[in-house]
C-alpha cells in the first residue's frame, strides 16, 4: 500500500508509515507519475487533483487537509470512482480567531469603536458563524448573508448582499469558491460592486482569492474609493500583485487558518477518511500533543482604567498579532509559500490561562465565552 502526502501537513510523519509505504512531497511536486502506483493521496490546496494528474493511477481516495476542495475535480473523481474527503470545520476557530485579532487591529489603526460597528458576515458556515458569534461577543452588530442556508432554512435571520453592502462597515467573506451556478462566488465582489461601497467601508477576505477582483479592488483602494481592505487570500497565489499589497491595510499570506489548533484538525480528519477507506485501524488516532507559541500561554491583564474593548483587543493581540504576519509579507512578497510552509506555532485562545485583575463580571464573561480560560 502506497500513500501520497503533501510534506507540510503537521502531525503526520510517523503516523501512516506502520500500514503502508509513505511519500512526502512538496505538493506542487506531486505528479502523475508518483501518485500512479498510490492507493491514497493526502494533500493541501497546492496540489491540483484532476485528470491530469489521477488518471491511470490506483488512487482509490483523497483527503485534504483543509476546508475548502476547489483544486479537487469532484466531478471527475466521482465518476471514476475516487472517493474525496474534505475537513469541513477543521479550522473554523483559526479563521475565528484571525478575523478577531484583525478586527482589533483595525479598531486601534482607524480608532474605531466596536459598538458603533456593523459587521457584514458573508458566508455562514462553520467559519462565518463563528465570525459572527466573535463579532457580537466584541459588542458588533452583525448582519449574516448565505443564499443557500435562506432557501434551505427560511429567510429569517438573513439580508441580502445588497443589504449588505448598504449597511454594513466592516464586509467580511467566508464562502466557498464556485464559478458557475446560481451561487456563484468567482468575483462576488467585483468591480460595479466593489464601486458601490463607498469610501467609509472595510473589506475583508480570507475565503478564496477570486471572491473578490483583486484589479478592482487595487483600483478603488488607490482612489480612495475605499477606505480600506485586508487579504489572506490572494488571485494568482502566491504572487500578490504588489500595488495591491502596498494599498492594503493588512495583507498576510493565506494563514488566517493555521493556527496549530486549526492545522491539527485538519491532519486528524484526512487520517480518519484514509483509515476509513482502506481499512486502517487509526479511525480514533490524533496528535499526542500541540506545541507551545511563543508567547506565554499563561498572562495576566490589570483591568483597571480599561474599558471592554481594550481588554478584549488585549487578551486577543496576545494570542495573535496579524501585523507580525503582514510585517513579514511586505518584506518578502517573493516569500509568500515559504511563510506559509514555515509558519510558526499559533494556538487558538482556548490554549491560553488569563489571570484578570480588577475584572468586571461582563469582561470575565465575555473573555470566557471567547475561549479563554478566565481565572
Amino acid at each position: 500500500m502506497k500513500i501520497v502526502c503533501d510534506n507540510k501537513i503537521p502531525f503526520l510523519k510517523g503516523v501512516l508509515e506502520p500500514y503502508a509505504e509513505v511519500v512526502y512531497l512538496p505538493g506542487k511536486e506531486t505528479t502523475a507519475e508518483v501518485v500512479r502506483d498510490a492507493d491514497a493521496l493526502i494533500t493541501r490546496t497546492r496540489t491540483i487533483c484532476d485528470e491530469n494528474l489521477l488518471k491511470g493511477s490506483r488512487v482509490k481516495i483523497i483527503a485534504t487537509a483543509t476546508i475548502g476542495y476547489d483544486h479537487i475535480d469532484t466531478a471527475w473523481c466521482e465518476s471514476h470512482g475516487i472517493v474525496w474527503k474534505n475537513a469541513p470545520g477543521c479550522n473554523s476557530s483559526s479563521v475565528q480567531q484571525y478575523i478577531a485579532s484583525l478586527l482589533c487591529t483595525l479598531a486601534k489603526r482607524f480608532s474605531l469603536r466596536f459598538s458603533d460597528l456593523t459587521l457584514g458576515v458573508v458566508g455562514v458556515g462553520h467559519v462565518g458563524s463563528k465570525v459572527a458569534r466573535a463579532a457580537s461577543l466584541l459588542g458588533m452588530k452583525v448582519l449574516l448573508n448565505d443564499p443557500p442556508r435562506a432557501r434551505k432554512e427560511g429567510p429569517e435571520g438573513f439580508v441580502s448582499l445588497d443589504e449588505i453592502c448598504e449597511k454594513a462597515d466592516i464586509i467580511t467573506l467566508h464562502t466557498p469558491l464556485q464559478k458557475t451556478g446560481p451561487d456563484a462566488t468567482w468575483h462576488l465582489f467585483d468591480r460595479e460592486r466593489i464601486s458601490r461601497l463607498g469610501p467609509e467601508k472595510i473589506l475583508i477576505n480570507s475565503s478564496r482569492g477570486p471572491v473578490v477582483d483583486n484589479d478592482a479592488l487595487r483600483d478603488a483602494l488607490l482612489s480612495g474609493a475605499l477606505k480600506a481592505a485586508a487579504l489572506d487570500t490572494w488571485e494568482k497565489e502566491p504572487l500578490p500583485d504588489a500595488d495591491l499589497l502596498g494599498a492594503l491595510a493588512i495583507a498576510t499570506p493565506h494563514i488566517a487558518g493555521y493556527s496549530a489548533d486549526g492545522k491539527a484538525g485538519g491532519t486528524v480528519a484526512s487520517v480518519h477518511a484514509v483509515a476509513q477507506c482502506l481499512g486502517l485501524p487509526l479511525t480514533g488516532w490524533k496528535p499526542s500533543a500541540i506545541p507551545s507559541p511563543a508567547q506565554s500561554l499563561d498572562f495576566t491583564i490589570d483591568c483597571s482604567g480599561k474599558e471592554l474593548q481594550d481588554i478584549l483587543c488585549e487578551a486577543l493581540l496576545h494570542t495573535y498579532d496579524p501585523l507580525t504576519d503582514d510585517r513579514a509579507l511586505r518584506e518578502s512578497p517573493a516569500s509568500f509559500e515559504k511563510l506559509r510552509g514555515d509558519y510558526p506555532v499559533r494556538r487558538e485562545p482556548h490554549a491560553f490561562t488569563l489571570h484578570l485583575l480588577n475584572p468586571t463580571e461582563k469582561a470575565s464573561s465575555t473573555l470566557s465565552a471567547l475561549g479563554f480560560k478566565v481565572v
